[in-house]
């Protein structure tokens, strides 16, 4: 199996005995039970066009985030409509 420069790392870091578990763990499953359920509730499709920068940056962070980009545009909007996503001042 080939695994990325990112898998290897998180591999060694394991068999060293490196890696710590996630801070608030109960809420990080909860956040990503979340991002499933919105993932798995769809039933209508949307087509947008988008910036690429906007794109390229969207996929950069759900790359950070683990998730497939499109899930996280999904989770975002999510937040949007329930009133969970908050903008923060500049």
């Amino acid at each position: 199996m080939k695994l990325s420069k990112e898998e290897k790392a998180i591999l060694e870091s394991v068999e060293r005995g490196k890696a710590k578990s996630v801070p608030r763990l109960k809420e990080e499953i909860e956040r990503y039970q979340d991002y499933a359920k919105a993932t798995f509730g769809k039933d209508k499709r949307v087509n947008i066009r988008i910036s690429e920068r906007d794109l390229i940056k969207i996929q950069q962070r759900a790359l950070e985030e683990g998730l497939p980009y499109q899930t996280l545009i999904s989770s975002i909007l999510h937040k949007f409509v329930g009133g969970r996503l908050i903008e923060k001042p500049s």
